[in-house]
């Protein structure tokens, strides 16, 4: 049995609700929200990268990349925000970066 589109389309859409479930499931700890927006990403990128390959198109990847490269940055840009926030807050919760506005 080949693996076709369709499977691929599947393991996306299960990565995507698996993120979005994470987002509005979880809202305490930032950590596991940081996860969900890559879960949310990587199936957009397996989503680039199957129809890439059905239609013989290098196009996909080429964004698949770009938006590797703007995940890689989000998740270092958020650890440092998250590493900052704790030293000076001491918690992590969600509930505490409202006292931040100013």
């Amino acid at each position: 049995m080949a693996v076709g589109l369709g499977h691929y389309l599947t393991v996306a859409a299960i990565l995507f609700v698996i993120g979005v479930f994470g987002i509005f499931m979880n809202r305490k700890n930032i950590i596991t929200i940081l996860m969900s927006v890559e879960l949310i990403l990587l199936s957009v990128n397996l989503n680039l990268v199957a129809f890439s390959g059905f239609l013989n198109d290098l196009a996909g990847q080429i964004f698949a990349l770009f938006i590797l490269t703007v995940a890689a940055a989000e998740a270092a840009i958020g650890l440092a925000i998250l590493v900052v926030f704790f030293r000076n807050r001491g918690s992590i919760a969600v509930e505490d970066v409202n006292t931040m506005k100013g």
